[in-house]
């Protein structure tokens, strides 16, 4: 692992080798990402749909095409399962070397897992977003996002500096062998980011430099050929010993607290001490923009997206505008979605940026599958000087108290969004939840503003009450894509549990959406650990472990494709242009369930040993190939 250079190539290691026939006339080469990948019939005959109810009506069946490969059915193994005719293969586990001099993972170095100076050469920890971006035939960046750092399983005092490093981003370099194995190969373009790397702030509420990329999640690929990379919770890094420390209302309405998420980084680093003169929270939880190809270019954090726990961060163009849609991934937050002021080409030929210049907005549900966008604009609405707000840069800094404040719907844990390559139609992942405000006053300014605009808090229980097992909700855009506005129609496209699904379709927890080339929904579910596989609910023990799921927007078939190991979420997904390969990302195996137990220092591996096996130290997150056998 640490005796890569620019042509060397890892060879991967084989989690599962099943092989079996692909039907006559199905290329194995396009598989993945043409219509020959889902399994939407798993009988193997075509029969008619299952069509969903939502406000927008139901669909009219349409038979399903007999599939290429049997859908694989819900498990609880420790180990990624796949349907016969493909295999899955470990492409990049986290401590995996990206560079010639990069030490050898240590699972246990100094009682931290890997020290800090060892994890900057290394791949990152707890795996979400993931993008192939290919350079020639064969060769590409891999570009993984990491949420957060490995738990309770490590400790000691260097664990917080380990933290630091193994979260953020790792852009890697990977090579496809004549046999069809991909593997991480040395390359100039290998990098990390992590909360030490420098970054800049732009747009209205920027202007400054920084330090850090914190909780990366989503990502998303703009038409110039940028990534766009979601930071979530980055308030967990944040905390203090101050007794004297007080939160204010923006402190409150963001999460910050003397704890953090129970491992903060203030012991390590005054950055990151909310009782520090230098302490800058509001650096933190931007949609940040990196150039993989450009390895010496620093991350631009655009804040004309607006700060707050973003789930998602997909570009799209329409009508030459950029259009950012984002989600803040917490239950009772939001929707929003960025449009840039004039068309991205017009806008960089003449040399501004267009995330910098453009209106964000947030979305109000009406129970009648109607919607409106509401835009954040200082000066409009009640975000004036008279209402406590200093300018456009305030509104974008303190976005979820400007969202309260028009009025905006509160979803049940709004995460990711992926639009049709076809259709335009958008999707969103919805985990599941309450939907319930943050404080009082947030649910009272919500519920007059609904009344006001298209029916009453009750309006848009579809959309946010998901339940406990989620669901996805799907719109059209209806006025356009203003800048300063617009509305949409919405509907229920899939609801998790739901008992017209098939048991090979069955899901909950819906969490990370992805479009192949020919437009099938790709649907990751990210169930907690407290309910995975929990025998006391009937629906979240038969579907067992997390998966990734393959959905039909025209019947609403769905097959289940993959099933992850103990413990761990189904998180990114992302292919080659040929569709050949998938790169899926298995977080956090072997986290903390009910089901089998909690992991701890001197045992990480109670819940789950992947991907390394009996012989395994611990469990590792990892992106995971899949291609035919």
């Amino acid at each position: 692992m640490g005796q890569l250079n620019e042509d060397a190539v890892r060879t991967a290691g084989a989690v599962s080798g099943a092989v079996a026939n692909v039907p006559a006339g199905v290329s194995r080469r396009t598989i993945l990402t043409t219509t020959a990948a889902v399994a939407l019939s798993v009988t193997g005959t075509a029969g008619p749909a299952h069509a969903a109810s939502g406000p927008g009506g139901a669909a009219t069946p349409v038979p399903v095409p007999s599939p290429p490969f049997r859908a694989v059915g819900a498990s609880t193994a420790d180990r990624v399962t796949v349907p016969s005719g493909f295999r899955s293969d470990v492409l990049a586990r986290w401590g995996d070397a990206l560079t010639r001099s990069a030490p050898a993972w240590q699972p246990d170095a100094g009682g931290a897992g890997a020290v800090a100076d060892a994890q900057t050469a290394q791949v990152g920890s707890h795996h979400h977003g993931v993008e192939f971006l290919p350079l020639t035939d064969g060769k590409g960046l891999l570009v993984l996002t990491h949420e957060a750092a490995p738990g309770i399983t490590v400790s000691g005092a260097g664990a917080p500096r380990l933290a630091m490093a193994a979260q953020g981003v790792t852009v890697a370099a990977v090579h496809r062998a004549a046999d069809g194995t991909w593997a991480l190969a040395g390359s100039r373009f290998n990098r990390r980011i992590t909360a030490d790397t420098p970054v800049r702030l732009s747009g209205p509420a920027g202007g400054r430099e920084a330090r850090g990329v914190l909780a990366p999640g989503a990502t998303g690929v703009t038409p110039w050929g940028t990534l766009l990379i979601a930071e979530e919770n980055a308030n967990a890094a944040f905390g203090t010993d101050s007794p004297d420390w007080r939160r204010d209302e923006t402190a409150v309405r963001y999460g910050f607290s003397a704890s953090g998420f129970g491992a903060p980084w203030h012991t390590a680093d005054a950055r990151f001490d909310l009782a520090d003169e230098g302490a800058r929270p509001e650096d933190q939880g931007w949609i940040t923009e990196l150039d993989p190809q450009d390895p010496a270019s620093v991350p631009v954090k655009r804040t004309a997206l607006g700060r707050f726990w973003h789930g998602a961060a997909t570009v799209t163009e329409v009508n030459g505008r950029v259009v950012v849609y984002s989600t803040d991934a917490e239950d009772g937050e939001y929707l929003y979605r960025y449009v840039s002021a004039r068309p991205w080409r017009t806008l960089r030929a003449q040399g501004e940026d267009p995330l910098d210049h453009g209106t964000l907005s947030v979305a109000l549900f009406g129970a009648n599958g109607s919607g409106r966008w509401l835009p954040l604009v200082f000066g409009s609405g009640p975000l004036t000087a008279g209402n406590g707000w200093r300018d456009q840069a305030d509104v974008l800094v303190r976005a979820r108290l400007a969202a309260d404040a028009v009025g905006a719907t509160p979803l049940a844990r709004p995460e990711r969004v992926a639009v049709h390559p076809g259709t335009g139609e958008v999707y969103l992942a919805v985990v599941g939840g309450t939907a319930t405000p943050a404080c009082t006053g947030h649910a009272e300014q919500g519920q007059e503003h609904q009344r006001a605009g298209s029916g009453g808090a009750a309006a848009a229980g579809q959309a946010t009450g998901a339940g406990r097992y989620g669901r996805v909700v799907r719109w059209t855009e209806t006025g356009g894509t203003r800048s300063e506005g617009g509305t949409f129609a919405w509907e229920v496209f899939l609801s998790g549990g739901d008992p017209a699904l098939t048991p090979d379709g069955l899901f909950a927890g819906p969490k990370n959406l992805w479009f192949g080339t020919d437009g099938r929904l790709w649907i990751s579910t990210g169930v907690p650990g407290h309910s995975l596989a929990d025998g006391d609910d009937t629906v979240f023990a038969e579907v067992g472990n997390n998966a990734l799921l393959v959905a039909d927007t025209r019947t609403r078939e769905v097959a289940r494709f993959l099933v992850a190991p103990r413990g761990a979420e189904v998180a990114g997904a992302s292919a080659t242009p040929d569709g050949d390969a998938l790169f899926v990302n298995i977080q956090h195996p072997g986290q903390r369930t009910r089901a089998w137990g909690i992991p701890t220092a001197a045992d990480p591996r109670a819940v789950s040993s992947w991907p390394d096996g009996e012989a395994a130290a611990r469990p590792r997150s990892a992106t995971v190939t899949v291609r035919p056998a």
